[in-house]
């Protein structure tokens, strides 16, 4: 009984630096990673169509194709869970993710109903909110039952049990903000440059969701089981087309969350700081500060990662690093930091406002009565 006690501590430690060293750790290169997740795979076909149209088939081409542009990018490395017809484990899937140290996690996956539905819908990890999603969640998590050892890699969690998706959101509400922005990017590009049926961004418990610690979505690219959509999804085209989307999402969502960060060494320059000869305007219990930047990885604060300025700080908001430069009370003083930042390439850097340690809309800020 100690013997077994002492096992499962080492076990529990070893979980917990794994998870610590994912989200700690960052990637030597640099680089952004993106996780792409085939669905499906092997001796698990996926859902099923009349026609014959596969979707392990699909879901893997798809992934092929997004990963082949994204590789394009000298800053990106993609990862595969899989790269050929095999069946991999859910919980494996995640593992992969989690040990690349990577920034996202895509799972692509094709619908199917027993109607002509259609159309493209994408999914955080949440607690079900509604039957269709339960169904659309119990329908992917029951390829656990062909897994070897699936209730100890599980736990005991029953895909037929909504009780047992309550828990399923701990680890992912960190980064919920930023797979729901990945999720709306992903569906904006399927509608309005497709011109697919949006079926929206959705919540739903998904198991291969739930093993990632990094933000990450699943993408229902349509419905294999609609005679037009299935027939588009099966062709070279709708491939094509489908993966373009996503891939072009992902660039979005990069560009979006590492906003105005830079990978060179800074080298000085000199740059003359344009002071304002407006009167200062100082609000009392209001900070103002001026955001440069922002990741999902942490970044070291030297000036030579943030173009030479100094003094800039840091805070961790809903899973995303946020920089700042300055610091005060000075409406007038922080325009000029603004300035500056700006001079320094920081064009699309803007001003925010605190007020008792909680930031505030800055026009609440302004309305306040000026010292």
């Amino acid at each position: 009984m100690k013997s077994k006690l002492v096992l499962l501590f080492l076990s529990a430690l070893f979980v917990l630096s794994n998870f610590s060293n994912s989200l700690l750790a960052q990637d030597n290169s640099n680089k952004f990673v993106v996780v792409l997740d085939a669905g499906h795979g092997g001796k698990d076909p996926g859902k099923p169509s009349k026609e014959g149209y596969k979707e392990k088939d699909i879901a893997l081409k798809i992934a092929l194709e997004v990963g082949k542009e994204l590789e394009k990018n000298p800053d990106i490395k993609v990862v595969y869970t899989r790269t050929k017809d095999v069946f991999v484990d859910l919980f494996k899937r995640g593992k992969i993710a989690n040990e690349a140290k990577a920034d996202l996690f895509v799972s692509i996956h094709c619908n199917a109903h027993h109607t002509q539905a259609y159309g493209s819908e994408t999914y955080v990890l949440g607690i079900h909110r509604n039957d269709t999603n339960f169904n659309v969640a119990k329908a992917e998590n029951e390829v656990i039952y062909l897994e070897d050892d699936y209730e100890k890699n599980y736990e005991g969690f029953d895909p037929n049990s909504p009780g047992s998706f309550i828990g399923l959101t701990l680890m992912q509400e960190e980064y919920l903000d930023q797979s729901i922005l990945l999720a709306s990017l992903i569906q904006d590009k399927f509608t309005n440059v497709l011109k697919r049926k949006n079926r929206g961004v959705k919540q739903a418990g998904f198991i291969v969701l739930h093993q990632t610690i990094m933000p990450s979505v699943l993408v229902e690219t349509g419905f294999i089981t609609n005679k037009a959509e299935g027939a588009y999804l099966n062709s070279n085209k709708g491939q094509k087309d489908m993966a373009t989307a996503i891939e072009k999402a992902i660039l979005d969502y990069k560009n979006a969350i590492y906003q105005n960060v830079d990978d060179f060494v800074y080298q000085e320059t000199q740059t003359e700081e344009t002071l304002s000869t407006e009167p200062d305007e100082i609000f009392k219990n209001v900070v103002f500060k001026v955001q440069i930047a922002a990741s999902s990885k942490e970044i070291e604060l030297k000036p030579y990662n943030f173009k030479g300025l100094e003094d800039v700080t840091r805070d961790k908001i809903n899973g995303l690093y946020k920089y700042f430069y300055g610091y005060t009370s000075n409406y007038t003083k922080i325009k000029e930091f603004q300035n500056y930042a700006k001079s320094r390439g920081y064009v699309s850097s803007f001003i925010v406002a605190y007020k008792d340690g909680k930031q505030i809309p800055l026009e609440e800020a302004l309305k306040s009565t000026a010292n």
